[in-house]
């Protein structure tokens, strides 16, 4: 009983280890992407985005699919850094789904000189490659 409960603890463990690097992770993606938007590089926010024709995006215009696709909308909404303003996110949740999977939501604020924006967004994120990137973003 005493090695179940021991192989248990270490289990468990690994797994709240596991779960914490693989959070800080994502942090750090979220970090990234308020660097970049808040340096005016569209291109780097976008690094973040899982580089496929299935990124899904949905959006105030409904549902888009693809990065390129998404990269392309972004460069229209928001031409110059005065569009752009300062992006800072409120992350109200981050929840494991699977081992390569993971849930986030928060909410999303841009500070503008043209009139500030905010709104709240949903990710899903997929480990690919050893990377975590974003495959499905909803924000409204």
């Amino acid at each position: 009983m005493k090695f179940f409960c021991v192989t248990i603890l270490l289990f468990s463990s690994l797994i709240s280890f596991t779960q914490s690097k693989d959070e800080a992770a994502i942090r750090k993606l979220m970090a990234v992407q308020t660097a970049s938007w808040n340096s005016g590089d569209l291109e780097g926010f976008m690094q973040t985005y899982w580089k496929s024709d299935s990124l899904l995006f949905i959006g105030k215009n409904g549902i888009k699919w693809g990065w390129q696709a998404a990269l392309d909308n972004y460069k229209k909404g928001y031409p110059d850094t005065v569009a752009m303003g300062k992006l800072s996110f409120d992350i109200l949740l981050i929840k494991r789904l699977s081992a390569d999977h993971y849930y986030v939501v928060g909410k999303w604020s841009l500070a503008r000189s043209i009139g500030d924006l905010s709104g709240h967004y949903d990710l899903l994120l997929r480990k690919i490659k050893g990377h975590w990137v974003i495959v499905a973003d909803h924000s409204s």
